[in-house]
């Protein structure tokens, strides 16, 4: 069972916590962690972009002059690719580049982009990471007391304060962690939890598995 050290804000060590071992002690798969990732992004493309073709651009259905003995090159049309205002060759058009990705492989996904940053030490605990109020300076402290000057990726359990001081931070992403995704952990070289968000990351993970028992018990 794979275990992390944990700290409080002043960048001290208070502890240990170990770790499930059924979604931080996964095996690493590039393949199943790239296509989760493609996906997402994917996912999250608009595909409105749209451009006229010659045969919709208004105009341009006269020839514009006699196809011979002008010395100008011949010409069909006022509105084919090369004239200005005209057609655009292979035009865009508003197209839909979702990928269907099963939960089952999302979620190992995200499993062994986890264990990836356990097994490397970008796995980041803390015994509490709560704010009275949103005060920016409070996190940059925090952040500079865990000697921590890279992209950060701060899971919460829904912590609004935190979420609005550190939002102004440079390279640093606060997600409640039911909501964490595998691009968001992945594009980040450290992350950093508090032990009940890792603990609220544990019961989405459990929480199907509840379900499918007792719908067997039913």
């Amino acid at each position: 069972m794979p275990s992390v050290k944990v700290y409080n804000t002043k960048g001290a060590e208070v502890g240990q916590m170990e770790l499930a071992a059924d979604i931080f002690g996964c095996e690493y798969n590039e393949a199943l962690i790239h296509q989760a990732v493609v996906a997402q992004l994917a996912n999250a493309r608009q595909g409105t972009k749209s451009a006229l073709t010659r045969a919709e651009v208004r105009g341009g259905g006269i020839k514009p002059w006699r196809q011979k003995g002008t010395g100008r090159a011949r010409q069909g049309s006022i509105r084919a690719p090369q004239w200005t205002k005209g057609g655009v060759v292979f035009a865009p058009k508003p197209r839909d580049f979702s990928q269907k990705m099963n939960v089952k492989a999302r979620r190992g996904a995200l499993k062994s982009a986890l264990s990836y940053k356990v097994a490397n030490d970008q796995f980041i605990v803390l015994d509490e990471f709560r704010l009275t109020a949103a005060k920016t300076k409070e996190v940059a402290q925090v952040l500079k007391n865990l000697k921590l000057d890279k992209s950060v990726l701060i899971l919460t359990d829904g912590d609004a304060n935190l979420a609005l001081a550190a939002r102004n931070i440079a390279n640093v992403t606060v997600l409640e962690a039911v909501n964490a995704s595998v691009y968001d952990v992945v594009r980040n070289a450290k992350i950093l939890a508090s032990k009940s968000a890792v603990e609220a990351f544990c019961q989405l993970f459990a929480k199907p598995e509840a379900e499918k028992s007792e719908e067997v018990n039913a």
